[in-house]
């Protein structure tokens, strides 16, 4: 009986990991395209003769940069509902895609949760539920949406059932569940960080920068991780710009540290996986820390940990050397910026380091942690394969 419940419980897990990978596959393009276009309307915006800046990129309407950053913030915008129907859908296939998309993009809604907070009394200050609220609302659509495809009806009925009727009424079944207990609690948490880490200004910098820096790759884009870029840029109109540092840098972490597990350790990771680590690379060292949203979908207890250690490590550091950061965001396109570039770019190499070691030594081959599924290649084995393949 213990056996078979042991059985019962690792199918589940696997099953629920293969959704998780699903909603990830087809999430992978949005990240690239997002990322990739944000990064270069930064670049652009750095170039002499444009206008603008990196810090004023979204305010100067009309010029390349502008155009490039919104085509980019779309992408990284859009990809969390993606992420969330592709999830649903794996689970329901096509009934559950719109309402996995639908719900996962509702929390994400900063009016939505607003209104939420105020049923209960209290005030969101823009707080919203980030890809690990999209995660949970994806699933609960699409479990509620296969448990709705297994109803007996009339045969009449049973033709709108995929396109109408289960759609309309998972979501109308979910949508306050999800808003009122995944979008209002993650506000409430949001509120309570943003306190405790005004509590700490002017204590031990060590403590300070390694909880900026971990909160950055917590949920890496998320509620937690806007508490701490929120704090970080009030402080920069402040003209204290040490804490911002240990906000960039361990923004900038997660993608550059589990990009070089992957590189290093191919076998650890999917095939699309190593494909997004090219991707990775620029979007880590635009501080666009999304770029390693489909590592932690894919493997969230083992991936959000090992991003959580290089970045509190790198933001620790940062703070305890005296490292600095007056703009509000750029990465790599800012570093002159930093009273100290070298210590700085040491810093996001000492985060990445501890990610990249922390991650390859705890996640097992890919192909044992899903069964039947092929590890990816690195660049070496798949030429060396290719030439196996011509010579045969």
């Amino acid at each position: 009986m213990e056996n078979d419940v042991e059985s019962r419980l690792r199918a589940h897990l696997l099953s629920v990991k293969e959704d998780l990978m699903t909603g990830v596959s087809f999430m992978i393009p949005f990240v690239t395209i997002g990322g990739i276009f944000l990064a270069l309307a930064f670049m652009v915006a750095e170039l002499p003769g444009t206008a603008g800046s990196t810090e004023t990129v979204f305010e100067e309407t009309g010029s390349l940069a502008w155009y490039l950053a919104q085509i980019g913030d779309l992408g990284l915008t859009i990809m969390i509902p993606v992420l969330g129907g592709y999830i649903a859908y794996a689970v329901a296939d096509k009934p559950g895609l719109a309402p996995g998309f639908i719900l996962s993009w509702v929390i994400q809604q900063e009016a939505v949760i607003e209104a939420a907070g105020l049923v209960i009394g209290f005030e969101a200050d823009g707080a919203v539920a980030g890809f690990l609220g999209a995660i949970v609302a994806g699933l609960l659509a699409g479990y509620v949406a296969r448990w709705m495809k297994g109803w007996s009806v009339p045969s009449v009925v049973a033709q709108m059932m995929p396109i109408l009727i289960i759609p309309v009424f998972t979501t109308l079944l979910l949508a306050p569940v999800v808003i009122l207990g995944l979008g209002v609690p993650i506000a409430i948490l949001d509120d309570a960080l943003t306190s405790a880490l005004e509590g700490m200004q002017g204590s031990n910098a060590l403590l300070l920068g390694a909880i900026l820096g971990g909160m950055m790759a917590v949920d890496m884009g998320g509620p937690i991780n806007k508490v701490a870029y929120v704090f970080g840029t009030v402080l920069v109109a402040d003209q204290i710009f040490a804490p911002m540092a240990a906000v960039m840098i361990g923004g900038m972490v997660p993608p550059l540290g589990l990009a070089l597990s992957n590189f290093i350790a191919p076998e650890k990771y999917s095939a699309e996986m190593y494909e997004n680590a090219k991707a990775a690379v620029p979007l880590g060292l635009a501080f666009i820390t999304e770029g390693a949203i489909p590592y932690a979908a894919a493997d969230p207890l083992r991936v959000i940990p090992s991003a959580v250690l290089g970045s509190a490590t790198a933001g620790a550091a940062a703070l305890w050397f005296g490292v600095t950061m007056p703009a509000p965001h750029g990465g790599l396109f800012v570093v002159i910026l930093s009273n100290s570039a070298l210590l700085f770019l040491a810093c996001i190499a000492l985060g990445t380091i501890v990610t990249a070691t922390v991650a390859t030594l705890i996640k097992p081959d890919y192909h044992e942690r899903v069964a039947g599924a092929e590890p990816a290649k690195s660049a070496t084995d798949a030429s060396q394969t290719n030439a196996g393949q011509t010579n045969d």
